[in-house]
């Protein structure tokens, strides 16, 4: 068999996947069989997001590779009749296709390989078998569609090629995919990605924990006015990057379905550009914090502010920097090019996919 995998993480997976799956795909089976796992890595996706045009492609690369069962991962998010699709099964053709972001955002490994497991012990026991009942008659078990989570069968057209479908639904499959979204996006890039804005950051941080106005200000701001500063600059630069780098999805289809797509994409942006900008900004009030500490003079802070230096008051001041830096980094960050920035933002698929949504929009 095969674990046929987008690049980047889906590989990753199918990899660290690969290692372990002959061995329990072997015990849980029986009857003396052996699983032998080959990993390609290819972007099988690449262009499209059609379900009958991604299962052809699998067919063809199965038939090319001469194997039983063809396994395809990939994390980009798809689409049956409205709904997400978690795994397409084709029990006579040997393939099953599985969109990692609707396995949530956390342990994606653990769930993928459970996922695997039950697609792969599906395909070969119908296959090897010879399983009473029509292919895909048989639902699958374990725990990735127990009853906790929002994932059951799907409606098949009667000319695709799949016999069996999970998809996700209601608002805990939508916030399911949107953190699998999140995280095969890798938000924590987005910090060294961005050296340009990070280095405007730095040295705009750096000025204004030594300008005595700024001392002055940051003693006499309230907490309420702390917390506006620091909400306001965050968001400001997260709508900075956004609209910069043209990171906002737009779609010329009217459907309710075109805008529900338009509007999760859109969601994953917001929140994978808002974690990596707080971590920046947490990283920021920590350096100016040592910072402080470091290089102010006790004396002169005293002098100048009239109130007594102590961690409370090195705290407010780094605090009180982080937004002046946060808002010098979003003026930095426009030195970046857009494509360095879709880079620390996105997953290679979703830059695949944005850019061939760019080329359709300028053709």
């Amino acid at each position: 068999m095969a674990l046929l995998a987008d690049p980047d993480a889906p590989t990753e997976i199918a990899q660290r996947m690969a290692q372990m799956l002959p061995d329990r795909l072997a015990e849980r089976s029986g009857h003396g069989r052996r699983f032998d796992v080959e990993v390609v890595s290819e972007p099988f996706t690449a262009g499209t997001e059609d379900l009958s045009t991604l299962t052809r492609r699998i067919m063809d690369r199965g038939s090319e590779g001469n194997w039983d069962i063809v396994v395809a991962l990939t994390d980009l998010p798809l689409h049956s009749h409205g709904r997400k699709l978690v795994v397409d099964l084709s029990h006579e053709h040997g393939l099953a296709l599985l969109s990692l972001p609707t396995l949530g955002g956390f342990r994606l490994q653990t769930r993928a390989r459970q996922a695997v497991e039950e697609a792969v012990l599906s395909l070969a026991g119908l296959q090897g078998t010879g399983a009473e009942g029509p292919p895909g008659s048989q639902p699958l078990r374990g725990p990735f569609i127990g009853r906790l989570a929002p994932i059951h069968p799907g409606q098949i057209g009667e000319e695709e090629i799949a016999d069996l479908r999970y998809v996700v639904s209601g608002p805990r499959g939508y916030l399911r995919v949107l953190g699998g979204m999140v995280r095969a996006n890798r938000p924590w890039r987005l910090v060294p990605g961005l050296s340009k804005a990070l280095a405007a950051a730095l040295a705009t941080g750096a000025v204004a924990t030594v300008n005595s106005t700024i001392w002055n200000l940051a003693t006499s701001l309230s907490t309420p006015r702390l917390v506006i500063a620091m909400v306001g600059s965050v968001a400001l630069m997260i709508g900075w990057l956004i609209v910069d780098a043209n990171l906002w999805h737009r779609t010329d289809e009217v459907s309710p379905e075109a805008r529900k797509r338009a509007a999760l994409y859109n969601a994953s942006t917001i929140v994978t550009v808002g974690i990596g900008v707080i971590v920046c900004y947490v990283g920021l009030m920590l350096i100016n914090l040592v910072c402080a500490l470091f290089i102010l003079n006790d004396r002169v802070f005293a002098s100048t502010t009239r109130t007594p230096p102590h961690v409370t008051e090195y705290w407010t001041l780094a605090w009180f920097v982080a937004p002046v830096a946060t808002v010098g980094g979003a003026l930095g960050s426009g030195l970046e090019s857009d494509e360095a920035i879709r880079a620390a933002a996105y997953s290679k698929r979703e830059q695949e996919r944005r850019r061939v949504l760019q080329d359709e929009h300028g053709d």
